[in-house]
């Protein structure tokens, strides 16, 4: 059973980062939050046993994203964010350009990239997060990659 320290704990380790990535999936805020908010009260009712913190913040990043795909599939007509909202949330200034570029790639691939290059996860790990095999997941890296190359060459330099 899970205690209010543990969820609270919990929601400071890994609030931002779902927050981010939610915000990637979905290009709203409000619907940013409310995925975020669904994940924590789903990790609350479930309480799940894990077997370390990377197991956790695995699981966080699975619920969060399978619940993104559920909104984009019933919330398609809510309005994108303005891109400029994105400079806030990235890690450093200098990635706002690519956090940009990156928002107007379909969702299979901003996934992968951002579980690869902004939350570090390994090629297998992300494999397991989104039901897809590791050479899907490297395929989708390698477009993904070159789609975000022509994007920001495009748009910023």
């Amino acid at each position: 059973m899970l205690t209010a320290d543990s969820v609270r704990e919990a929601v400071d380790n890994y609030g931002d980062m779902l927050y981010r990535l939610c915000l990637v999936m979905l290009k709203n805020t409000a619907d940013a939050e409310d995925a975020v908010q669904e994940t924590f009260i789903k990790y609350m009712q479930k309480s799940p046993m894990f077997n370390g913190e990377e197991h956790e913040k695995a699981w966080l990043i699975t619920t969060a994203s399978n619940k993104c795909r559920d909104m984009l599939r019933y919330r398609k007509r809510h309005a994108a964010e303005s891109e400029e909202l994105l400079a806030d949330y990235a890690i450093e200034k200098s990635d706002s350009g690519i956090l940009e570029a990156l928002m107007e790639l379909p969702e299979k691939f901003r996934i992968v990239l951002t579980l690869h290059y902004i939350e570090e996860y390994k090629v297998d790990e992300i494999a397991e997060i989104i039901s897809r095999s590791p050479s899907a997941v490297k395929m989708r890296l390698q477009k993904g990659r070159k789609l975000l190359e022509e994007k920001y060459r495009k748009e910023y330099l």
